[in-house]
């Protein structure tokens, strides 16, 4: 695997994360995430042998996979697998360097772990060469429009009270981005969607208390080490509050989780078909003129 720029803190995202079970995790953007994957997978017309749920920080997905009776064997595929449910098959493995051989996985499934992976296009081509042929990738990562009314308000904050800004919340990747990589990663027939989700708040506190019972705060290495400043947090709440209030006062957060798909290569598989085999001309099919390449649109003389 590639070495790129380190983005993350692993370490400590692993620590985070471990703190956000002992204070009772927050749960309900992975519990809505599990749902809508297991809804998905019972779109694809086949059953699944060996799957494995790579990375996501509760077991909700691999319960319902369980429930979903699309896959024979669930393994659970995480850092801390001695601290999660016993009654699962498990693994220790961490996203960027996967344990698993070539070709012999049916289905690998993800749920809002690997925004944080540093290497993302290393971590699909691990993933990628672990699938059997027509093997499937279904992974939810958190997109790049989550939060931005919350990285709007420290920006503004910490420029009027510290005189710079400082990263607070991760540069996720974009639709765009995601599709290309997963066709640098060799996935066949990729497939990328977006959902977006608005949550509502009592207090911008109260959405950093839910961030921290998800170990979705700040672990990026360029983050400011030393302790935030009272007079910027509560200039980022007025911020906050001035921008994104509804009219009973409820503060807006949105969350986008940005949704891929992709095959590994098989013959089976439907392919685009070769230039010029078309049976059918596409102005024909438009009801329209065909007009040559050289030859300009506009008024004649």
């Amino acid at each position: 695997m590639s070495q790129g720029p380190i983005i993350f803190d692993r370490r400590l995202l692993r620590a985070r994360q471990q703190r956000a079970r002992a204070l009772g995790p927050e749960t309900f953007l992975l519990d809505r995430v599990a749902e809508e994957l297991a809804e998905r997978l019972m779109a694809v017309l086949r059953r699944f042998e060996r799957a494995v749920d790579l990375g996501t920080p509760t077991d909700a997905v691999a319960h319902a996979l369980a429930a979903s009776g699309k896959v024979e064997t669930i393994v659970a595929a995480t850092p801390d697998a001695a601290q999660r449910d016993a009654s699962l098959l498990r693994v220790a493995a961490d996203e960027e360097a996967l344990p698993f051989a070539d070709g012999s996985l049916d289905l690998v499934v993800s749920a809002l772990a690997l925004q944080f992976v540093n290497d993302l296009p290393g971590a699909l081509i691990q993933i990628r060469r672990a699938l059997k042929p027509d093997g499937l990738l279904l992974a939810a990562l958190i997109g790049g429009e989550s939060l931005s009314e919350l990285r709007e308000a420290f920006a503004q904050a910490e420029s009027e009270i510290e005189g710079g800004v400082s990263p607070r919340v991760a540069p996720f990747a974009d639709l765009r981005e995601l599709g290309a990589l997963l066709q640098r990663a060799g996935f066949a027939l990729p497939v990328v969607d977006s959902d977006r989700l608005t949550v509502r708040y009592q207090s911008v506190l109260a959405l950093m208390r839910d961030l921290r019972r998800m170990g979705a705060t700040n672990a990026l290495i360029e983050r400011r080490h030393s302790s935030l400043k009272r007079a910027t947090l509560a200039r980022m709440a007025e911020i906050y509050a001035q921008r994104f209030a509804d009219a009973d006062g409820r503060l807006r957060a949105s969350f986008e989780v940005v949704w891929l798909s992709g095959w590994a290569p098989h013959e089976s598989q439907q392919k685009p078909l070769k230039p010029g085999s078309a049976a059918q001309r596409l102005a024909d099919a438009l009801g329209t003129k065909e007009q040559s390449a050289g030859e300009k649109p506009g008024r004649r003389s």
